[in-house]
């Protein structure tokens, strides 16, 4: 990191070298500034000289201002997001960089407290803000649809839904700046259901497949859900293999014990089609990750 601002600084350019290309140059250097210093966001010393990269990112925007649009480019956001996460993270003095250029694996929607959530409403520029927090919220439900796919599915459709009215221009940019807080508010909350539940993060996957329909949520109730999805996810675990999807037989196989699981605790026989289906594409999700040995 060090070695890099030695050689690509964004202040070490002649009066000979400025006269070419230097805004180009500058906004360049300070983009690949900004990924490098990515990469080691978390390391001492990195922190060490945080306040150097947002200066220089802060000039870079400014530039940007001056001949782009209102709308940021991808590396704008991430930097953007990179600020706003290191002022709003630590541990043990350390700073927690989760939207990295080094490729981590996931955005961590725990992220999105009261503190955070007031640094983003009170961003200046407000469409920016909004993009922060959509970009958020996406990157959050990536994630979410690989464990939980009705929730994934829930969230994803108000997501939309805001979008939409924002890009139609039916809702104004603070309206839209309010809803998708809201949202990550709901989904954080939805993150730790599962504690007061008293149900594993797999169970409530299988209990919130079991609610697709809203039907079927009044006539079961919470408790009776609660009790199918923990059977569900013992019987189902014991059953599946690696290429269980693959195979008709396999998969005809669980599709009637998941029947005989929902009958057994009364579900509604005419929504149990359509429940069979859910829990068995929540199946497919956990199960590559069941069948390891």
């Amino acid at each position: 990191m060090v070695s890099f601002l030695s050689r690509n600084s964004p202040t070490d350019f002649t009066d000979e070298a400025k006269q070419e290309d230097g805004k180009k140059r500058w906004v360049r250097v300070v983009m690949e500034l900004s990924r490098a210093f990515a990469l080691c966001a978390a390391s001492v010393e990195a922190t060490a000289i945080r306040d150097d990269v947002s200066f220089f990112q802060v000039l870079q925007a400014a530039l940007n201002k001056q001949s782009s649009s209102n709308r940021k480019t991808p590396e704008q956001i991430d930097a953007a997001i990179r600020q706003l996460v290191s002022k709003a993270i630590t541990t043990e003095g350390q700073v927690i960089d989760v939207f990295t250029a080094a490729g981590l694996p996931r955005p961590d929607i725990s992220i999105l407290s009261d503190q955070f959530l007031a640094e983003v409403r009170g961003l200046k520029h407000k469409n920016v803000a909004a993009e922060l927090l959509e970009k958020l919220l996406k990157d959050e439900l990536k994630v979410r649809s690989r464990r939980n796919l009705v929730q994934a599915q829930v969230f994803s459709e108000k997501l939309k839904q805001s979008l939409n009215a924002y890009h139609n221009r039916a809702i104004s940019t603070m309206q839209v700046l309010e809803e998708l807080i809201q949202l990550a508010r709901d989904m954080d909350a939805a993150s730790k259901r599962g504690e007061v539940l008293g149900l594993t993060e797999d169970e409530v996957a299988f209990y919130d497949a079991l609610a697709a329909n809203e039907s079927a949520v009044i006539a079961m109730g919470d408790d009776k859900r609660k009790v199918i999805a923990a059977e569900l996810i013992t019987q189902v675990r014991k059953s599946v293999t690696i290429d269980w999807t693959l195979r008709k037989g396999a998969r005809a196989k669980i599709r009637v014990m998941v029947k005989r699981i929902l009958n057994k605790y009364g579900y509604p026989p005419d929504l149990q089609d359509d429940a069979v289906k859910t829990v068995l594409a929540q199946a497919e999700l956990l199960s590559a990750e069941w069948a390891q040995p």
